[in-house]
């Protein structure tokens, strides 16, 4: 039989267990995905060193992403965190690393939204800006414009006192052997670069507001001053509290077309569909449409989903539950 003491310490416990279980469910949630391209990323194109190298690039940027949102930090600061490691990252084609235009020059686009507010700021065709995230973030909090482009972009952030490099600081031996590959053998890019190379991320902090953003070097060999999605608000990034963030990677042209980021938390609205559903009928459009990608995707719910038509993409999350992962190719 229990004596009455021992009852009586069990029953002063209990409260404090329940309360306990209560108070974890309760606690602030936060949830983070990335992605560094998709596109034919195949374990037989890929040397074993290769895919080590890239899984510690996408582990690193996690990482920075997670620590600010596991310190109580703001969505849009993890996002930032996270593409400003991947642009300074030569294995992507954000920042340094870019791939070439035709005429052999580095231009970089990047776009940022606040789901909160669903202000955005976004930048296309600069060349002497180290980090094109933190100018597109500088667009939006000025406020008076959401897209910059060209000398425009660069004098803007010369005024905000962003860090300002020469345009060789972007140039990698890889990247021009591409271009020169491209020209001589009158290949389309994806034939010398097998990837989307964008960079990307979409959170939800603790306090439940989402953030994207998305940083591209374009596409190999693009000319005309051409501009993909990657800085088109509603195509390559969205966000907004009452439904998701997106940040694509893809076959630029489909995604603007199909409207991609946009369309997603749209599809979420006003179909009621749950953010896995949306993102995989969004990305089945494109398909139609003849365009190849992706897009990561956190819910309001901090729900984080992959979807992507390629055989891989360069992608990872990590949640306040635990989960903590990276991945490349199709099936992972």
């Amino acid at each position: 039989m229990i004596k009455l003491s021992a009852l009586l310490a069990l029953l002063a416990l209990a409260p404090m267990a329940s309360l306990s279980a209560q108070d974890a469910d309760d606690a602030p949630r936060w949830s983070l995905a990335i992605h560094g391209g998709a596109g034919t990323l195949k374990r037989e194109n890929m040397s074993a060193e290769q895919e080590v190298e890239y899984r510690a690039a996408l582990q690193s940027a996690l990482d920075a992403g997670a620590k600010v949102l596991s310190q109580g930090g703001s969505a849009m600061d993890a996002v930032e965190a996270v593409i400003v490691l991947l642009e300074d990252d030569p294995k992507f084609n954000a920042g340094r690393g870019a791939v070439f235009t035709w005429d052999g020059k580095n231009e970089l686009d990047s776009s940022i939204m606040d789901g909160e507010t669903r202000a955005a700021g976004a930048v296309a065709g600069v060349t002497t800006v180290r980090h094109p995230i933190r100018l597109a973030r500088a667009v939006m909090e000025d406020g008076r414009h959401v897209f910059l482009s060209g000398h425009g972009a660069e004098q803007f952030a010369a005024e905000k006192g962003l860090e300002i490099v020469p345009p060789e600081w972007f140039a990698t031996e890889h990247r021009r052997k591409q271009l020169e590959k491209m020209k001589a053998e009158n290949l389309a890019a994806l034939d010398v670069e097998f990837k989307f190379g964008t960079v990307g991320a979409v959170a939800r902090d603790s306090a439940g507001h989402l953030a994207a953003g998305t940083s591209t070097g374009g596409m190999t060999g693009k000319r005309w001053g051409r501009i993909g999605d990657s800085p088109v608000i509603g195509a390559g990034t969205w966000a907004d509290d009452r439904a998701c963030a997106v940040s694509a990677t893809g076959s630029g042209e489909y995604f603007i077309r199909a409207g991609v980021a946009h369309a997603i938390c749209a599809r979420m609205l006003l179909a009621d569909e749950s953010v896995q559903q949306a993102a995989d009928a969004v990305i089945a459009d494109v398909g139609e449409l003849g365009g190849d990608g992706g897009v990561i995707v956190v819910s309001k719910d901090g729900e984080a989903v992959f979807s992507f038509n390629t055989p891989g993409m360069y992608r990872g999350r990590a949640t306040s539950d635990g989960t903590n992962e990276v991945a490349i190719f199709a099936g992972e």
